[in-house]
């Protein structure tokens, strides 16, 4: 039977430093793009594609996103992971992760990102390669900015680092696909600090079974304000 992932846990609650001079009372994933939040043309790409359940991992300003999201978007049901102290990335992740039950996929997405690829096509390869981590990964033109990785000719993911990477280079997009069993054998539990990707990839990448696939879709990343000024040329109308 096809895989079909209708959840996603969007990591929205970072303070977005870099971006105070154009959106300084706001948390990031709330700046406005083309009159609304960026966080809401993220939504309504992933509703698009079949998401019905969106957890929103926040903690700076988080009245901001709930007080405009409420519990319900469209034809999707919102819920709220609210992290009373900064946690950083990989602890917004466990955190959200708690309220999910026996789900066998579901998708992790950064607030501050879009990324236009196929679900279908990214569950398809997900599946084939009985992955525990899925990478969607773009090729990147700014040495050092993202997560630069070694993939294999099948996809599997052999090493990554945060902040490296040449022009050209595969890196991580923002978009995952994971099976969220993976995440109870960490030694990190929900409630704790940690790093995604200082902590949590390192050691899922050095189990094996993290994977990464191409996609030739826009990319953006909204945490500087000189992409954050062009985003609205690259997001769906």
């Amino acid at each position: 039977m096809p895989m079909s992932t209708d959840t996603a846990i969007i990591l929205a609650g970072g303070l977005g430093t870099r971006l105070r001079s154009e959106v300084p009372d706001l948390p990031k994933p709330m700046a406005p793009v083309s009159g609304r939040p960026f966080l809401e043309h993220q939504v309504d790409f992933w509703i698009g594609q079949g998401v019905r359940h969106f957890i929103l991992s926040v903690g700076y300003r988080h009245e901001a996103i709930s007080g405009h999201f409420g519990e319900g978007y469209r034809s999707a049901r919102i819920t709220y992971a609210v992290e009373e102290t900064p946690l950083g990335t990989g602890g917004g992740l466990l955190l959200a992760a708690s309220q999910l039950a026996d789900a066998r996929s579901c998708l992790v997405l950064n607030g501050d990102t879009f990324f236009d690829i196929s679900l279908p096509a990214f569950e398809r390869f997900h599946e084939q390669r009985q992955a525990a981590w899925s990478f969607a990964l773009f090729r990147a033109q700014e040495p050092g900015r993202y997560m630069g990785m070694e993939v294999a000719a099948d996809g599997r993911i052999r090493s990554l680092q945060s902040g490296t990477g040449t022009p050209g280079r595969l890196a991580n997009g923002g978009v995952y696909l994971i099976d969220p069993r993976v995440l109870h054998n960490l030694e990190f539990t929900p409630g704790a600090r940690c790093s995604l990707e200082d902590d949590l990839l390192p050691r899922l990448t050095a189990g094996g079974t993290v994977f990464g696939m191409e996609f030739a879709g826009n990319f953006i990343d909204i945490g500087v304000p000189e992409d954050y000024r062009r985003c609205a040329q690259l997001l769906p109308a």
